[in-house]
């Protein structure tokens, strides 16, 4: 793991003041073409970096190649861990390590039963308007604290890729 990684870690309302239970997630930000790479779940129209948690015994950079290649259908390599945030909610700590990655090839989906009734699909999306989507994050504090919670935690993510790297997209 990369020692000069940002971290950043947001804390609930409804933390708890003891951590019982954690979660450790890779994301992968790919850019190509002035573009990202986002996962999309059409039939909830809910965006996502694309990520999952890591499985047994798996490091954050193969949790990342396995979880872009399972959702998108792209081989990629993470050349750089940038950041990590730690999110805590009730008894949860939920950890994400974001990494830049190259493609380095195409293989197909290996979507879940879940992904599939959701409709996720590939696509590729200027960053501002990824932003611009996610900066909207207080709107579901009401109705869908799932989704407030993880569009705040990649708005947090792309804020701070955008800050670090935005002269890469120029």
């Amino acid at each position: 793991m990369d020692k000069t990684a940002k971290i950043i870690d947001i804390h609930g309302a409804n933390e708890y003041k003891t951590i019982s239970k954690t979660r450790a997630a890779s994301r992968g930000i790919v850019i190509e073409n002035a573009r990202m790479l986002i996962s999309h779940e059409e039939n909830v129209d809910y965006y996502s970096i694309p990520g999952g948690g890591l499985e047994k015994g798996e490091t954050p950079e193969e949790g990342c190649i396995r979880e872009v290649r399972e959702e998108t259908g792209y081989l990629v390599k993470p050349v750089c861990h940038f950041l990590t945030i730690n999110e805590y909610y009730e008894e949860y700590k939920y950890t994400s390590y974001y990494f830049l990655c190259d493609i380095i090839g195409k293989s197909k989906q290996n979507l879940t039963a879940n992904e599939i009734e959701r409709g996720l699909v590939p696509k590729w999306m200027e960053p501002d308007k990824m932003l611009e989507i996610y900066a909207k994050h207080g709107d579901y504090a009401s109705t869908n604290e799932e989704r407030r919670g993880a569009y705040m935690r990649e708005y947090t993510a792309l804020s701070e890729y955008l800050e670090r790297y935005k002269k890469v997209l120029e």
